[in-house]
């Protein structure tokens, strides 16, 4: 009887009797199982402490204030204490909470039930909105937060034996997640509140706080990075101050993972952040964010992985030419810069993206590399994967690039014809080919004239290329005929006579 009384009303009592058994278990008041007597012996490193009372102490004294933390016992609810009291059982509970456990090791598990009972409470009473928060207890949520979700992750010793450019290895969950999902809502929440002030939570929630949530998104466990996607957001549009720092360290994760790395598991949830944080950059642009699509987004195009995260980097990139359809230069170009040879996957990719800019831009902004362009998409159309040649001949059933084409057909169509013929003649998939005749027929009725021209000038270079190999098939046999006149004993090198030497040299050249 005596415990479910003190378990229903504030506790006071001196630092000695804080220390004996201010993180007592009472099952009475809160549903929360009672230890075995040695109760939550972990400082948020993760170190066994000898005692329960060195273990208060510590917690207390390294980083919230011994006074408040002893003066009221953490697992009563906020609404068995007075009004004036709550803020200290709030700073109780983070105390509470900020003991680490190993959730490899199936003991103490009373202990994990009352850290996850009070980060329950804590999210209810944050939720509810009833009180400001103070800069003592911005402060401590703050040490609590990266006492919780700052950490070194293992190395990743899985192996993959595809190196498919859209393969995704097996996600790995955590098993730390029950504790880690209610700090992460208790985070969203808190930066959410209309109790907490940016002008203190500036302070706290700084410039390193901020890189080391950034190095959480190499999480392998989807979840977490799903929670910090929504959170990074949130502290963008919280923080104005902290904005170009944002930017920039983003740059910096993209910059280790194309360059370096090459491996990093949250490259989709930052571009997925970034998408919506570019469809709120004012017009004009300022130089800096054009520097970002240029040096961060575009060699995104490189590594191999571009299938995992290319329908959130497609979106970002065209969130720049929308708003400054100029940008669709630069982005064709870097496109073209970093265009796959050796990879018939990322090539259909590429002709994806490349469409989603087209359809975002006009024939005026794409003069200087409409040669370039239209170069790299009939050597698409001669390819002899037949997806690749299917994806480039489907560019003609988008209405847009139909109209850009239309405008410059005098350019491109000299450059698309041959390798139309080309594929006629020597294309082995019958889908191609198909395409290819419909394509060929929406050139000839855009502009007979031209595509007369175009068949005519085909038909010329086709017979000065077989004059061409008639040529050189002749000076190959005359090279043949005379090298078997001459006696070849030992290391007797093969002279050719000087007086056709001449000739067969301008042949060749």
């Amino acid at each position: 009887m005596w415990k479910q009384l003190l378990s229903k009303i504030p506790r006071k009592s001196s630092k000695s009797d804080a220390s004996s058994g201010s993180l007592r278990g009472h099952g009475g008041g809160n549903g929360v199982p009672r230890g075995d007597g040695n109760q939550i012996q972990r400082t948020s490193s993760g170190n066994v402490l000898p005692s329960r009372a060195t273990t208060v102490k510590r917690t207390a004294s390294a980083i919230f204030p011994s006074s408040v933390v002893t003066s009221i016992e953490p697992l009563l609810t906020f609404k068995d204490v007075p009004a004036a009291e709550k803020q200290n059982l709030f700073l109780s509970k983070l105390s509470l909470c900020s003991v680490i456990f190993d959730f490899s090791d199936p003991n103490k598990n009373s202990e994990k039930e009352m850290k996850r009972q009070a980060l329950v409470d804590l999210i209810d009473y944050v939720d509810s909105g009833t009180s400001k928060f103070t800069e003592p207890i911005i402060s401590s949520s703050c040490k609590m937060f990266a006492a919780n979700l700052f950490r070194a992750f293992p190395p990743n010793t899985r192996t993959s034996t595809s190196s498919g450019e859209t393969e995704e290895e097996e996600p790995m969950f955590d098993p730390a997640w029950p504790h880690l999902q209610l700090v992460y809502d208790l985070l969203l929440k808190f930066i959410e509140s209309s109790s907490f002030d940016a002008k203190i939570g500036k302070k706290y929630v700084d410039h390193s706080f901020i890189v080391k949530l950034l190095d959480l998104f190499d999480s392998e466990d989807p979840r977490e990075r799903d929670c910090l996607k929504t959170i990074l957001h949130r502290i963008y549009g919280k923080f104005m101050v902290h904005r170009p720092f944002i930017r920039k360290s983003v740059s910096n994760v993209f910059y280790r993972f194309v360059f370096e790395t090459d491996k990093h598991n949250g490259i989709a949830e930052l571009l997925e952040v970034f998408g919506s944080v570019i469809s709120g950059f004012a017009l004009p642009l300022k130089e800096e964010h054009k520097i970002f699509l240029t040096k961060a987004l575009l060699p995104l195009h490189k590594p191999k992985t571009l299938g995992v995260y290319l329908q959130q980097l497609t979106y970002c990139v065209t969130q720049f030419v929308e708003k400054e359809p100029k940008l669709a230069n630069v982005v064709i170009k870097g496109l073209l810069k970093y265009w796959p040879i050796t990879s018939s996957q990322k090539e259909v990719m590429f002709l994806s993206e490349l469409e989603e800019v087209l359809e975002a831009t006009n024939m005026v902004d794409l003069q200087d590399c409409v040669v370039p362009l239209f170069q790299r998409i009939s050597l698409c159309v001669t390819n002899l994967h037949f997806q690749v040649a299917e994806r480039a001949l489907f560019l003609w059933n988008n209405d847009h690039v139909v109209s850009l084409v239309s405008q410059n057909r005098q350019a491109i169509m000299p450059l698309i014809f041959p390798a139309l013929e080309r594929n006629i003649q020597c294309h082995w998939n019958q889908a191609v080919l198909n395409l290819t005749q419909n394509v060929k027929k929406m050139l000839s009725e855009m502009d007979p004239e031209l595509f007369s021209a175009c068949e005519r000038r085909h038909e010329e270079d086709e017979e000065k290329r077989e004059a061409t190999e008639e040529t050189r098939r002749m000076v190959w046999e005359r090279l043949e005929t005379i090298a078997s006149f001459q006696s070849v004993t030992g290391n007797t090198p093969v002279l050719v006579r000087p007086t056709i030497t001449p000739s067969i040299t301008a042949v060749l050249s």
